[in-house]
């Protein structure tokens, strides 16, 4: 059982930044692509970046060039720094892991408005 535990989500002003951080429980860390999903009221869960063992990345298409997913391997953290973030951007932001289970972290509220 891996267990996930979001933080640095927030209320911020269009335009502004935040960093999400999932801290995991696993000593196979390594092993697992991590990511992040999102929902949004009223809408689907959207895959919004994943980073695999070998630190390969991928984005949405609406987040590409606003967001970086990255990874620490030896504190096993995995992090989604957020930049110039829009009224859309709000959802609940959820971390995951995938490797042989895939688990989920909690969610952390995200919520961009002026």
């Amino acid at each position: 059982q891996v267990q996930l535990v979001e933080s640095g989500g927030g209320l911020v002003q269009p335009g502004g930044s935040l960093t999400l951080s999932c801290q995991a429980s696993t000593n196979r860390f390594t092993f697992y692509t991590m990511g992040w999903y999102r929902r949004a009221p009223g809408k689907q869960r959207e895959l919004v970046a994943a980073i695999t063992s070998s630190s390969t990345t991928n984005y949405a298409d609406s987040v590409k060039g606003r967001f970086t997913i990255s990874r620490d391997n030896a504190k096993k953290v995995v992090y989604l720094q957020m930049n110039s973030l829009k009224p859309e951007d709000t959802a609940v932001y959820y971390c995951y892991a995938k490797w042989v289970t895939d688990y989920w972290g909690q969610g952390t509220q995200v919520t961009v408005s002026s």
